[in-house]
């Protein structure tokens, strides 16, 4: 990964960006309401640790014992792992959730119960992903090593003409592969570049630090589970890696199809590192918005399905994303800007499947 500074055009449709501005500051003041949480967050946040907490307290209880009753507890934390990370943690890591710091730390950190790194998450997804969208070799969420290509600018292996048969595998091991094996690769990496200099810890801390919060999910939720339960300790294992596979399908299948997508952009920095558009036009043309109409895919997905909102107000709760969406693709249109859309999920998701299948071919 490259180190060398993007600049972005600040001579660009800056207008789009002032009139946006105003607007959407308009109609929080005009509607005297805060740009963070409210009583549909706070409900949210109860339901969503409740779906991945209570099952576990109720399996570790000892009073379920069939197999198929435990795998269906296991795989309810996983619609509660997912429904945490896409709604409560991504907000609370952006500062959305809460005008109150200590609030957004608070429920950023339990990001570590899902067995990723609250730290890995902020650079590889606040900075990297959300400052360089699509810019290949800069956004992190590009790239899943020589598996599978995300950009046009990467490059191509025989393999890739059948990734998007093999693709969909590969999502399901996104959250077991990132909790023993990303965050380490990712922080020596982020160590090296200097991305975590802001943090004023040795290397050294900061992975012992990570070492102990691994120690502390495994510990949490493998070692607990086999030390107390009568039933066999590969039935835990075996329901343990059907949590991940499926939380893993779910976050990846809502995330991919926002940039990886036939009508995104993946521009590339000139000789200097000059990108030819301002930072909010970028946003525009690299992301993708699907099942905006339908409200409770965007309550559990955590408004992920307004990307286009997300990554130009990602300061803002996503709650707020909804009516913010039609002041946004009013502006872009009335300053002939791109607002990609699809109008379902299940289009979404073939549109991104088309994407893969063309990345793999020359």
């Amino acid at each position: 990964m490259t180190t060398k500074h993007i600049k972005f055009n600040t001579s660009n449709q800056n207008d789009f960006i002032t009139s946006l501005n105003n607007r959407v500051q308009t109609y929080f003041i005009e509607n005297n309401i805060d740009k963070q949480y409210n009583g549909e967050m706070v409900r949210k946040t109860i339901f969503m640790i409740g779906l991945y907490f209570i099952p576990y307290g109720l399996m570790l209880s000892g009073q379920f014992t069939h197999p198929i009753t435990l795998l269906l507890l296991w795989l309810t934390m996983a619609i509660g792992m997912a429904g945490i990370g896409l709604g409560i943690m991504h907000d609370a890591n952006h500062g959305a959730y809460s005008k109150n710091s200590g609030i957004n730390n608070l429920f950023g950190m339990i990001i570590h119960f899902l067995g990723v790194s609250q730290l890995n998450w902020k650079i590889q997804h606040n900075v990297l992903h959300h400052t360089y969208t699509n810019i290949e070799g800069y956004d992190d969420s590009l790239h899943a090593g020589n598996l599978l290509r995300f950009s046009p600018h990467q490059p191509l292996k025989k393999h890739h003409r059948l990734q998007h048969y093999y693709g969909w595998l590969l999502y399901s091991l996104q959250t077991l592969v990132w909790a023993i094996i990303t965050d380490f690769v990712r922080l020596n990496n982020y160590n090296k570049r200097g991305l975590t200099a802001s943090r004023n810890k040795s290397n050294f801390r900061l992975m012992t630090e990570l070492i102990l919060w691994k120690l502390f999910y495994f510990g949490f939720i493998l070692v607990l589970p086999m030390a107390v339960l009568s039933t066999p300790w590969w039935w835990t294992l075996l329901f343990f890696l059907a949590m991940q596979l499926t939380a893993g399908f779910i976050l990846a299948c809502i995330f991919l199809p926002a940039h990886v997508m036939p009508e995104c952009n993946y521009p590339l920095p000139d000789n200097n590192g000059n990108i030819a558009n301002s930072w909010a036009i970028h946003q525009l043309q690299t992301s993708c918005n699907f099942a905006t109409q339908s409200r409770w895919f965007s309550w559990f997905v955590g408004g992920l399905n307004f990307q286009i909102e997300h990554h130009i107000f990602p300061n803002i709760c996503h709650v707020h994303y909804p009516p913010i969406s039609k002041l946004l693709k009013q502006t872009a249109l009335e300053y002939n800007l791109p607002y990609y859309h699809q109008s379902t999920f299940l289009k979404a998701v073939i549109e991104h499947g088309k994407m893969l299948k063309r990345l793999g071919r020359p």
